[in-house]
This record gives structure tokens, sequence and C-alpha cells, in this order.
């Protein structure tokens, strides 16, 4: 795993996968790897009540109930559909999902306006139809069609961002359970084995972009992933992605609690701000989502290791920050440079701590900006 720039959580997690399947003896679907009980925990990590001789690790911090509808629409023979605001884990959880039920979360296809019904059906291999003609052997499945073929999960990431086309092909899909490929004289349908499902992403803010018809709505049961407002939620998950980003770099680099408390009041304070405006240009064009605020904190982490002491300070963190969410010119270095002086100027004479360095570090990233 150590040569991957990133491996996929059934590579991860793959010694945790291999026990909870030794230890597994709960009912299975279909032929699911492990029991819906066992995906449960797998995502949300073991209590002590489990009872469990080694302690299962919590991946995905979010509602109980939202991963438990997951897993029971998966059992079903219905397409699950996660959607919400961007930086809320809809993928991390697909993707945790795919890996839980059948050690397979690779088998995605991307979903953008250039997304077309090959990328979900099949496509040719050019040489060899001009050479033998036409095939199964020279017929490139999709990553759907190989799910199919499998019994497994297939994902579809961004499905709003798809054209009408690719929605239109996917219902015949996810309602008939078969693909047909007229092609072909012989051999010509593909059906799904059991265990097949369709796990798809979408986020709310691309409503409009191309909004999916009610045909394929009710293809889908629909789990919406609200935004960490939690402020303990988000400083695990938080905590969580920071300590994967100094495993997988070798750095040794500590992140002051003090400090991880100053980006999250940060965002909260500029989440509050965001509600309050009355116009987008009185807005951040960032999200703020909990996503970007570990990017922020990766920016400063990676910054501070390899341009600065070794040593995460509170002026690095507040320049990660300006560089991160200033992506307008002048609007929203005119927003920042507001929320520095409105609040965190009074706030460090109020407070202290490490708020007048951050103060000061934002300020002067501002300046570098202007």
């Amino acid at each position: 795993m150590s040569d991957l720039l990133r491996a996929p959580a059934e590579i991860k997690y793959a010694v945790e996968l291999d026990w909870l399947e030794s230890i597994d003896d709960n009912p299975k679907p279909f032929s699911w790897r492990l029991s819906p009980k066992m995906i449960r925990l797998f995502i949300l990590g073991s209590e002590r009540a489990d009872g469990l001789d080694r302690e299962v690790s919590q991946k995905w911090f979010g509602d109980r109930s939202i991963v438990e509808r997951a897993i029971v629409t998966l059992a079903s023979d219905r397409g699950l559909l996660l959607i919400g605001d961007p930086g809320t884990g809809k993928s991390w959880l697909a993707e945790l999902l795919a890996a839980a039920v059948c050690r397979n979360s690779t088998l995605v296809v991307q979903g953008t306006a250039g997304t077309t019904e090959d990328h979900i059906k099949y496509s040719w291999n050019v040489s060899m139809v001009i050479a033998k003609g036409q095939s199964r052997e020279s017929m490139i499945p999709s990553p759907i069609m190989t799910a199919m073929e499998s019994g497994v999960i297939g994902r579809f990431e961004e499905l709003t961002r798809s054209t009408s086309d690719v929605q239109d092909a996917l219902i015949s899909i996810l309602s008939e359970k078969y693909i047909s490929v007229p092609e072909l004289d012989s051999d010509n349908i593909v059906f799904a084995k059991p265990g097949f499902s369709v796990i798809a992403t979408a986020n709310s803010r691309d409503r409009g972009v191309n909004d999916l018809s009610s045909a394929l709505k009710r293809r889908f049961n629909f789990v919406r992933i609200p935004v960490v407002t939690n402020k303990k939620s988000e400083a695990e998950i938080v905590r969580f992605r920071t300590e994967e980003l100094l495993r997988r770099h070798q750095i040794e680099l500590d992140v002051p609690p003090t400090l991880l408390d100053v980006l999250l009041q940060s965002f909260a304070d500029l989440r509050a701000s965001a509600a309050a405006a009355a116009s987008d240009d009185e807005k951040l064009e960032s999200a703020l989502s909990t996503a970007e605020q570990i990017g922020v904190l990766e920016d400063a982490i990676l910054h501070s290791n390899f341009f600065g002491e070794r040593a995460l300070t509170a002026r690095t963190l507040a320049s990660s920050l300006v560089g991160s969410l200033a992506r307008r010119e002048p609007e929203d270095l005119a927003i920042l440079n507001k929320y520095l002086h409105g609040v965190v100027e009074p706030r460090s004479k109020e407070e202290g701590g490490s708020w007048p360095e951050f103060l000061e570090g934002g300020r002067d990233a501002i300046a570098t900006l202007s």
C-alpha cells in the first residue's frame, strides 16, 4: 500500500475487513462480504458494548440513521443517491459502503458535461473490431456494466452534472437490470447478477444544472447528507483527516488543539457571515465546507513542514486560510479583510492566545494578494 498515492478503502482497511469477515456470523444479502450490522460497525467504528477483541476505527462521522438507511437501500433493488452540499463526505461514504459490501470501490463513473452513454454502458476496441469484427472480446465494458456482470456495487459520481441522455440510459439499467448490445447477433444481453446496485452522488448546489427526471428519481432512494454544524463532530473529522495526512507524508508535526480551535471558530464565523449576507457578492465563493477546512489545515501543515520550522503557527494557518478562500479578486479579499477587522481584531484583544498572531498573519496575506 505504501507505493500507492491514494489506496482505495478496501486496500487501506484490508486487514480490518478481513478480520470483520472472519467473525461475522450475521445474515448477509446476496453475495455481500459483510452483513449490514458489520458494515455499519466498519463505517461508524466499534463501541465497548460491541464486545469485540479489537477496536474498529470510525471512518465516517455522521448520523447512524444515514448509514443504516444507505445500507438497507443497497440490500433492496433500488439505487442509492447520496445528496448534499460539497464537502459533506458523500463520496467517502460511497467508497466505504462499496468496500464493505463487495471489496471493490473502484468501479466509478465520473459525471461531467462530457460523460456519454458509452461511459455507463460499453464501447469498442477499434483495432480489435477492424481485425476480427464486433464481439464480446472486442467490447470494452463500462464500470457499471462490469459491476452488473460481477454482482457488485457500481458508483456514479456527480450524477446531476451529466446530461439527460446519460441519465435516461441509467434508468433502463436500474429498472430492467440488463444492457442490450444490438451490435452483436448472439450473446447480446448483459444481465445483472444478484448484489448489483448503484451508489450515485449529487451536489445539492448543482440544482438546475441537469435536474433528475421523475423517472430516474423513482429508481433511487434519496439519502441527504447534512452539513456538519456540530463543532465537536467537525473537529473529529478534521483531526481524523489530518492524522491521515501526517501518516501519508510521514510528517512528524504537532497540531496544537488551540490552533484547531482557531480554525474551527474562523469557519463558524465566516459561515454565520455568509448566512447573514444580503447578496452573493457579500459571500465568499467558497462553500466553507468541512473538506475546505481540511484543505486549509493541510496547506498550512505542508508549508510548515517544508518551509517553516516544522511547527504549525497561527500565522501560517491564517495565511493558508486567506490563500485558500480568496478566489475572487477583489470581492473575497474584501470579505476576509472585513472579517479580520470586525471579528478577529476585537477577539484578539479580548481573548489573546493565538488570535493576535492569526490576525497579523491574515493581514499580511491579504496585503500580499492585494
